[in-house]
């Protein structure tokens, strides 16, 4: 009893033996205390981040594309199919820690030659009949050495690394979906106004049409009119060409065939949340999924190490057969036809010309390169929040700054059409005064714009967005 109490002790300690090759520790990294740019919007705690995507985009037609595009756009499927197959490779490579049984079976006729170098007695049957069952019981590797399990370790990392690539698709086309959505809605406000801009300067055309004609003024007053009408005119066209290829990628990005898209709510009416925090550094190292999968990518090739450190020694291997052979078909199950077989083997390189010390360094070097890049994407990511929160804050004095000016040019043009018609100034100034009025006017429409859509840089670099 206690001989088996120590064969079972053995065994145990063979088959859960330490794995070879170093075990994972996740890099220690330098975190500023806070975000460059942040200008203590909020609490550190709390980051824009934390909030899902329809809480922060509360456009309801946004919303609509933005679940149509999770299902449909073609870069979400392709990173779905992506985890399925990571799935399948660590069904397989986990397969490997569990013994293979199969069974197989066979029968054969043969005829003996009477006239042969062995002839067979009379009434002996020339014809005889063999078969045999078997069944593999056993065909196992002793993971001593840690190899399947090393690599077992790898295959799952690497389903988690497609997993966090799958989030940060959905994050970017949350993103893109919602940038071009509300570029859109911008050039909306850039047609509205151009078209208004275009009905005032075919209006002041006429009056100076009918001065020139009791000729209070000159035909060069009428021609410089002119050209401001074809301007605003000329603005429209194109205008309305970037409003249809701005549709045209938006169905792309949902999907779809290039269709027209509806919009609810224009750009002035769009709700933004009243703080924008980014919260704590530290903390997108666990939000941001390329920060994790650049991580499980390291844990993979930190466990290809011990892969290919576990080939300098020997690989252990069981296989047990058990199974039935006759000489006689009617027989194969009766008498003693049982056969069994148990073999252990041991395989050991001894001269591979250098092979298996060039695959430690291999692994070793890929290590090396995936440390850089995690390493990388955390300094990147910390670059991006920065740039994004300062965008944010820069663009809302801008938008307050051209709020002002776009206020101060209505004043100015009013002001100076009243001059004009009175007769107490040229129709210069006037003119002057609704041009700088119109290109003002644009730009408050992309500072808008800008705003909000700092907005969503802001919430991708943080790490939101892929939430269902």
């Amino acid at each position: 009893m206690k001989q088996q109490s120590l064969a079972i002790f053995v065994a145990i300690t063979l088959l859960t033996g330490c794995a070879v090759g170093p075990n994972y520790h996740r890099p220690s990294v330098a975190t500023p205390p806070t975000f460059r740019g942040s200008q203590g919007t909020s609490s550190e705690a709390t980051s824009l981040a934390d909030e899902k995507w329809f809480e922060v985009f509360k456009d309801e037609q946004l919303q609509g594309l933005i679940r149509t595009a999770m299902q449909q756009n073609f870069d979400v499927r392709e990173a779905a199919a992506r985890v399925e197959a990571a799935q399948a490779v660590v069904g397989i490579t986990r397969a490997d820690q569990f013994p293979t049984i199969t069974a197989g079976g066979n029968v054969t006729t043969t005829r003996f030659s009477t006239g042969g170098s062995f002839p067979l007695p009379k009434g002996v049957s020339q014809d005889r009949t063999f078969g045999t069952v078997s069944s593999s019981l056993l065909s196992y590797e002793v993971d001593l050495w840690g190899r399947v399990r090393r690599a077992n370790e790898a295959a799952r990392a690497d389903l988690l690394a497609s997993e966090q690539n799958r989030r940060t698709v959905m994050i970017t086309l949350v993103s893109d979906l919602a940038t071009a959505y509300f570029n859109l809605l911008e050039l909306d406000q850039e047609l509205s106004v151009a078209r208004r801009t275009l009905a005032t300067r075919e209006s002041s055309l006429r009056l100076i049409q009918t001065r020139q004609s009791r000729g209070l003024t000159t035909l060069l007053d009428v021609r410089t009119a002119e050209q401001l009408v074809q301007v605003a005119s000329e603005a429209i066209p194109g205008i309305e060409q970037r409003i249809a290829q701005t549709e045209n990628q938006i169905s792309l990005l949902t999907g779809r065939a290039p269709a027209p898209v509806a919009r609810v709510r224009p750009l002035t009416e769009q709700e933004l949340p009243p703080a924008v925090p980014g919260g704590l550094p530290s903390s997108l190292l666990d939000r941001r999924p390329d920060i994790l999968a650049a991580e499980q990518n390291l844990v993979a090739a930190n466990a290809t190490i011990g892969v290919a450190k576990a080939a300098y020694f020997p690989e252990i291997s069981l296989t047990g057969l058990f199974g039935f052979q006759s000489n006689q078909l009617s027989s194969l199950f009766t008498g003693a036809t049982r056969t069994w077989q148990f073999t252990p083997a041991v395989s050991q390189p001894i001269f591979n010309g250098g092979r298996l010390k060039s695959n430690v360094r291999l692994a070793q070097a890929n290590q090396n390169i995936a440390l850089v890049q995690y390493e990388r994407t955390i300094q990147t990511a910390f670059r991006e929040v920065s740039d994004s929160l300062v965008e944010y804050e820069k663009t809302r004095e801008i938008l307050g700054k051209q709020t002002q000016l776009v206020a101060t040019l209505q004043d100015r043009s009013q002001l100076s059409y009243k001059r004009y018609r009175g007769g107490v100034d040229t129709l210069l100034n006037a003119l002057d005064a609704d041009r700088d009025l119109f290109d003002a006017e644009l730009r408050l429409a992309q500072a808008r714009r800008d705003e909000v859509i700092s907005v969503v840089q802001v919430y991708r670099a943080l790490g939101g967005g892929w939430q269902q």
